[in-house]
């Protein structure tokens, strides 16, 4: 009994001692990480980057739309002409051979 107690009270103290030391070598990386955020270099390396990922959006934007006019045949109007007359994909999408919807119900659908 004796000996558990020793092991909790150093446990303890082992704890408080490190929480103390972790919070202060919390605040000195924190400070660090604050300053090299701030960094002028830091800044202008992070908005090339944004500007980039900008630009590669966009790209991709404008890809999956070329596609989706492709498969809508041109129409202009987008994938609404591909699911059927609700024209928002709701119900006619899950009755679909093909799609993600149809697959959802398919184990319960076995059994019965």
């Amino acid at each position: 009994m004796m000996g558990n107690l020793k092991l909790l009270v150093g446990f303890g103290a082992g704890y408080v001692l490190g929480a103390r030391a972790g919070r202060e070598r919390y605040a000195q990386i924190a400070a660090r990480a604050q300053e090299l955020w701030n960094d002028p270099r830091v800044q202008e390396k992070a908005g090339q980057a944004q500007q980039a990922l900008k630009e590669k959006a966009d790209q991709a934007q404008q890809a999956v739309k070329d596609k989706i006019g492709d498969k809508a045949g041109g129409n202009g109007t987008g994938a609404r002409s591909s699911y059927g007359a609700s024209g928002a994909g709701g119900t006619s999408r899950s009755t679909t051979s093909s799609g993600a919807g149809s697959r959802s119900g398919s184990r319960s659908g076995e059994s019965s």
